[in-house]
């Protein structure tokens, strides 16, 4: 008689009778990863500029991809548009009560500049860049920052060049990731743990434990608001009545499984969660509901 082992399904590993002959702690599935495997995951960029690829990008050739690529989010001359971030300017504002963060004003490498672009833009067909797209972006987002001249080609060996104003206000953080120790007996009760501290979310509390409030205006403020304030990415505009009659025919259950799964249509895209993934299923369903309401 065959016993099914106590392993995800996927594996289909049923043992009919005879012993499992793998090592202790070896599943005994999968290969080594072979050096092109490892290459489609070695992308970082150090602030030394090692791990670069080869290619090369000019600000003149970056402005018209900005134009086309970045400038719906970031704007023409890097201001922002809506809620999305910064690019340019916020130079010696570091020290006020409202501090402009951007690349000229905070960031301290060009390769975090690259590697974002590279990792994750345009918002949304991430990682579709050339090489030398990212290059001459870059190369244009430093001009745009007045950190590099109109004629400037960004390369590998042109990158050591580049400082940002604000590199040498950072400094080394040498303090151990965790202080706890591992645990597999006499373990902490979860329930003496008390969260201190809830960034960016409102809170209430339900008894001695603090809880992110995840009702459909808070969500959508934190997750949604970047593209549906403006329809950027062919987003439907929150408010748009017209906008949203179009969708009309979907229930809302169909919606809320493309904005929790994603979704591409003829006139744009919807990241997973729009993005922040850490969201639960029930803050993006309340979202949903929330935008619906103020779509009618």
């Amino acid at each position: 008689m065959c016993k099914l082992l106590s392993v995800p399904l996927l594996f289909g590993l049923i043992a009919c009778g005879v012993a499992y002959a793998a090592e202790p702690g070896h599943y005994d599935y999968g290969h080594a990863a072979t050096v092109e495997e490892i290459a489609g995951w070695d992308i970082d960029v150090r602030p030394d500029g090692m791990g670069l690829p080869e290619g090369s990008g000019s600000v003149e050739d970056g402005e018209w991809l900005y134009e086309e690529k970045c400038a719906e989010c970031h704007g023409s001359f890097g201001e922002a548009i809506g809620r999305y971030p910064a690019l340019a300017g916020g130079e010696g504002s570091l020290t006020e009560d409202r501090p402009h963060r951007t690349v000229g004003s905070y960031w301290p490498y060009a390769s975090t500049l690259w590697d974002y672009i590279h990792r994750a833009m345009p918002y949304t067909q991430p990682e579709s860049l050339s090489d030398d797209e990212v290059y001459a972006i870059t190369a244009y987002v430093l001009y745009l920052n007045e950190l590099v001249e109109d004629d400037f080609v960004l390369n590998r060996h042109t990158f050591a060049d580049v400082v940002l104003p604000n590199q040498g206000s950072f400094v080394s953080d040498n303090r151990p990731d965790t202080n706890n120790r591992r645990c597999m007996r006499n373990c902490k009760n979860p329930g003496t743990i008390r969260i201190t501290s809830m960034v960016d979310a409102p809170q209430k509390t339900r008894g001695d434990v603090v809880a992110p409030e995840h009702d459909g205006a808070a969500t959508y403020r934190q997750a949604c608001a970047l593209c549906h304030d403006d329809g950027i990415g062919g987003a439907p505009t929150i408010g748009d009545s017209a906008d949203w009659l179009n969708r009309s025919d979907r229930s809302l259950e169909m919606m809320t499984e493309n904005a929790i799964n994603g979704f591409q249509g003829e006139s744009g895209i919807m990241p997973p969660k729009g993005g922040f993934l850490g969201l639960t299923n029930e803050a993006v369903r309340s979202a949903v509901e929330y935008m619906l309401e103020q779509g009618q």
